[in-house]
């Protein structure tokens, strides 16, 4: 089965870290680039952290320096540390591949980030 399931979200008061992790089915990840989404609510989808099969990173400005994207090859599994966290770093985030199955998401997890 083809799938993207997302894990790790939760709860976190500002300044706080969390660890997402994204489990892709082989297929989806091996010969990819994997990316890192999020969307708050009444917001667009917008595209957080991604890597490249050779691990190199790319982030977007309002989270870098705070955020890590890495990936383990062998597991098949895309990982995003958030430290630092900030209210507006609250959204649902989707892991997503890069490549021809692109249109296949995840249920997201949900990260809230609040006092």
């Amino acid at each position: 089965q083809v799938q993207l399931v997302e894990s790790g979200g939760g709860l976190v008061q500002p300044g706080g870290s969390l660890r997402l992790s994204c489990a892709a089915s082989r297929i989806i990840f091996s010969s990819y680039t994997m990316d890192w989404y999020r969307q708050a609510p009444g917001k667009q989808r917008e595209l957080v952290a991604s890597i490249t099969t050779g691990g190199g990173t790319a982030y977007a400005d309002s989270v870098k320096g705070r955020f890590t994207i890495s990936r383990d090859n062998a597991k098949n599994t895309v990982y995003l540390q958030m430290n630092s966290l900030k209210p507006e770093d609250t959204a649902d985030y989707y892991c997503n591949s890069r490549g021809p199955w692109s249109a296949i998401w995840g249920q997201g997890t949900q990260v809230t980030v609040s006092s």
